[in-house]
């Protein structure tokens, strides 16, 4: 994706907060600039309380998620050769909330990208495996298309602190369960 292309979607604040983020070395910080990016997101207010390790917000998150997620992959129309990608996702979901639920941040992390990658699969199809896919998703739905982007910006191989890789999921969760 363009960075200029992307850069008429987010703000610049956005911007540097996923820089923020990504350059975090503290979970303070991280969470700092998590907040900033959930606004990004169009998805409203609230993520700081979801973000704070004291409050009751994440498990009402992972709950909204793991019942949004499932409605949608249940819900999307896929061609038969997908049938089995389907149960696969829906399988790997339980699996994935049962990690956050466990608080097994690290462990769960690369099996985020994994769900993610192929319910945006079932939805968009092969059209998900393009480079102009960034694009065309901020074309078709901003909001989509700026959730496609931090995904794509996000390490996929991180060895951050499990604070770190907990807002970064929760963020990415955050969007799917109000999407």
């Amino acid at each position: 994706m363009k960075e200029t292309l992307i850069e008429e979607f987010v703000s610049k604040d956005s911007m540097q907060a996923l820089q923020d983020l990504l350059a975090a070395s503290e979970d303070g910080d991280a969470v700092k600039a998590s907040v900033v990016l959930a606004g990004a997101f169009g998805a409203g207010t609230g993520f700081d309380t979801i973000a704070d390790t004291a409050a009751d917000g994440e498990k009402k998150l992972i709950s909204s998620f793991h019942s949004n997620l499932m409605l949608l992959i249940q819900k999307t129309w896929v061609e038969k050769s997908d049938e089995d990608l389907k149960a696969q996702v829906l399988y790997h979901l339980e699996e994935f909330t049962k990690e956050l639920s466990d608080k097994a941040y690290t462990a769960a992390y690369p099996q985020f990208f994994s769900i993610v990658d192929d319910v945006v699969y079932l939805m968009f199809g092969m059209q998900t495996k393009t480079k102009e896919f960034g694009e065309y998703a901020l074309r078709i739905d901003p909001e989509f298309g700026i959730f496609w982007w931090y995904m794509k910006s996000l390490p996929r191989d991180a060895v951050w602190s499990p604070g770190k890789t907990r807002v970064s999921i929760l963020l990415g969760m955050y969007f799917l369960a109000n999407y």
